[in-house]
C-alpha cells in the first residue's frame, strides 16, 4: 500500500515538474519574441494627437503602408498594438476572443458604471447579453414599429422649415428611441428628468477625470449619481405593479434574473451611451451622401413611395422589404466607419505571427482599414450601396464589431434608421448649408459642423 501511494506521489511529482519546466520553456520562448514594429511617440502622450487631430484614415494607412498589418503605438496613455487584417481582427475577437477583454479607462467604467454589459465577459457578459437580445432581436422589436414610426414623423415635423444641426436633431431622435424601447409606456413619465440628467452627464465623458466641483467630470458624477436615483423610482413602481413587460426593463427585471438596482441602472445607462452617438452619426452620414448623390437619392425614394401607400404607420412586413434603403445604410456603415476600431486588452502574453502581445497591452482591430481596403472593396472611397447586392466575405465588414461583444442592439438601429429614412425620403426635400467638405473627429468622425440643412416639406 505504502509503495503505491509512493508511485502516485513521484508520478504527480514528475507531472508537475515537467508541466513547470515546459511552462518556463514556454515562457522564456514567449519573452524572446519580437514586439511587432512600429513607434511608441512622445511619453505618456504617446501618438494620441497624431490620431486624434485628423482624419484617422491617414493614421491607419500611414502606419500599414510602413509596417504592415500589425504595429505597435501609444494612444490614450496606453502601449498598443493595431492589427488592420480580416484574419487578426478574427483572431481576437472570435478565435480566442478569451485572451482578449473588453477595456475602457477607468474613468469611463465610474461615469457608465462598472457592471455595464460591454465592460465584461464570462458568465456574467453571457447572461447580460441574452437579456438584450431577448428585447432586441426581431421577434421583440416588431412591436414597437409603430412607436418608432410615430417618434419619427414627430421628429420630422419638428424640423420642417428650419435650418437644423443634423447631427444633433439626430441625437434627440435617436435618445427617444433608446428610451421607448428601454423603458415602454413608462418612458414619458419620466422623458425629461432622464434627458436632463443624461445630458449632463454626456458633456462629461470626454472631459479630465478631476473630481473637483466645478469640473465637467464631477458634474457629471453628480448626474450620474441622480440617473440611479431616477431609476430607482421607475424600478420601485414596476415592482408595485407587478407587471410584466416586453421591454429591455423588464427583460432586466424577469424573475429569476437576479440582477442587482444597481446592475440594472448600470446597464441601461450603458445602453442609452451605446445606442445614441452612434445611431445618429450613421443617420448624419445618410443624409449627407444622399444629398450629394441624386440617383441614390432617387432609387431610394422611389422604394419607399411603393412601400408607403399613403400615410399608413409602417408595419414590420414593410421595413424587411427595403433592399435598397438597407444597402444605403450598409455601405455609410463601410465608408463612415463609425466605430474606426474596438479596444481590447491582452489577459497573457499572445503570440501572433511571430510576435509578441504582451500582457496588459491594449489590442485595437482597425475596422476603419478593413472597411476601406482596395483589396476587399473595389475603389473604398466611392459611395455605391450596390456593392452589397453581394454579401461580403466573412470578417471583411464589422461596423457591429465581431464575435460575442458584437454589438447586441443592431436590429433596433436599422429598425429606427429605416423608419427615418421612409418619411424623410417621402415627405421632404432638404439641401445642405455651407462647405461640405471637412469631417470632425471627437470621438466619431462625423461632416462638418455636425452637417446643417434646411429641410421643407414637400408640396
Amino acid at each position: 500500500m505504502v509503495s503505491l501511494i509512493l508511485c502516485f506521489f513521484f508520478s504527480f511529482l514528475a507531472l508537475f515538474l515537467l508541466h513547470r519546466m515546459f511552462k518556463s520553456s514556454s515562457n522564456s520562448a514567449m519573452k524572446k519574441l519580437p514586439l511587432p514594429p512600429g513607434t511608441i511617440g512622445w511619453p505618456y502622450i504617446g501618438e494620441t494627437f497624431q490620431l486624434y487631430s485628423q482624419n484617422p484614415n491617414v493614421f491607419f494607412t500611414s502606419k500599414q503602408k510602413r509596417y504592415g498589418s500589425i504595429f505597435k503605438t501609444h494612444i490614450l496613455g496606453c502601449p498598443c498594438v493595431m492589427v488592420s487584417s480580416p484574419e487578426a481582427a478574427k483572431f481576437v475577437l472570435v478565435t480566442k476572443s478569451h485572451l482578449f477583454k473588453p477595456t475602457f479607462p477607468a474613468s469611463k467604467e465610474r461615469m457608465l458604471g462598472r457592471q455595464a454589459l460591454f465592460f465584461h465577459q464570462g458568465d456574467y457578459h453571457s447572461k447580460l447579453r441574452k437579456l438584450v437580445l431577448r428585447a432586441f432581436m426581431p421577434e421583440a422589436i416588431k412591436n414597437i414599429v409603430s412607436q418608432v414610426d410615430n417618434l419619427a414623423v414627430h421628429s420630422l415635423q419638428s424640423w420642417d422649415g428650419q435650418l437644423i444641426n443634423t447631427f444633433q436633431e439626430m441625437k434627440t431622435y435617436a435618445f427617444n428611441v433608446a428610451l421607448m424601447s428601454i423603458f415602454g409606456k413608462d418612458e414619458i413619465l419620466y422623458r425629461e428628468e432622464l434627458k436632463r440628467c443624461y445630458y449632463v452627464l454626456e458633456r462629461g465623458y470626454n472631459s479630465m477625470p478631476i473630481n473637483l466641483p466645478g469640473t465637467l467630470f464631477n458634474k457629471s458624477m453628480k448626474a450620474r449619481k441622480e440617473l440611479a436615483q431616477i431609476l430607482a423610482r421607475i424600478l420601485s413602481t414596476r415592482r408595485q405593479r407587478k407587471e410584466e413587460t416586453t421591454d429591455l426593463l423588464g427583460s432586466f427585471m424577469g424573475d429569476g434574473e437576479g440582477l442587482t438596482d444597481e446592475q440594472i441602472a448600470d446597464n441601461v445607462i450603458g445602453v442609452i451611451f451605446a445606442a445614441r452617438d452612434t445611431t445618429a452619426s450613421v443617420l448624419t452620414w445618410i443624409v449627407k451622401y444622399l444629398g450629394e448623390n441624386p440617383s441614390i437619392l432617387q432609387a431610394v425614394t422611389e422604394e419607399q413611395q411603393s412601400i408607403s401607400g399613403g400615410d399608413k404607420l409602417l408595419n414590420w412586413a414593410d421595413i424587411k422589404n427595403m433592399p435598397i434603403t438597407s444597402r444605403v445604410i450598409q455601405e455609410t456603415l463601410r465608408v463612415a466607419s463609425i466605430l474606426s476600431f474596438t479596444f481590447r486588452e491582452a489577459v497573457e502574453d499572445v503570440e501572433y505571427e511571430g510576435y509578441l502581445i504582451p500582457k496588459g497591452w491594449k489590442v485595437l482591430p482597425l475596422f476603419r482599414n478593413i472597411h476601406h481596403s482596395a483589396d476587399i472593396f473595389p475603389d473604398p472611397e466611392k459611395f455605391d450601396p450596390s456593392r452589397f447586392e453581394v454579401a461580403p466575405k466573412p470578417n471583411t465588414y464589422m461596423p457591429f464589431g465581431n464575435g460575442t461583444h458584437a454589438c447586441p442592439g443592431n436590429e433596433l438601429a436599422k429598425l429606427e434608421i429605416l423608419v427615418l429614412l421612409h418619411h424623410l425620403t417621402t415627405k421632404y426635400r432638404w439641401s445642405m448649408v455651407g462647405p461640405q467638405t471637412s469631417i470632425q473627429y471627437g470621438p466619431f468622425a462625423l461632416p462638418q459642423n455636425g452637417l446643417p440643412i434646411r429641410l421643407s416639406r414637400k408640396t
